[in-house]
């Protein structure tokens, strides 16, 4: 009893509680992201998104356009 452990901790025990802390949130982190499956069809996927004509692509172009020299 006069005599008490220490509680210390080495560098090897260190990093091996790190890394198996680092690995059980990988792992947390990858069960619970499950993807969802893909909706879109091929032809939807390849469609365009915006229409050319559309006002905000105009005043976009309209905005950006380089200075008139």
């Amino acid at each position: 009893m006069a005599e008490r452990l220490k509680a210390t901790i080495g560098r090897r025990q260190l990093l091996r509680t790190g890394m198996l802390g680092f690995i059980a949130t990988a792992t947390g982190a990858l069960e619970s992201g499950t993807a969802a499956a893909d909706t879109e069809t091929r032809d939807e996927k390849r469609r365009a998104r915006f229409q050319a004509n559309a006002a905000e692509v105009q005043t976009f172009y309209r905005v950006n356009r380089y200075p008139k020299r």
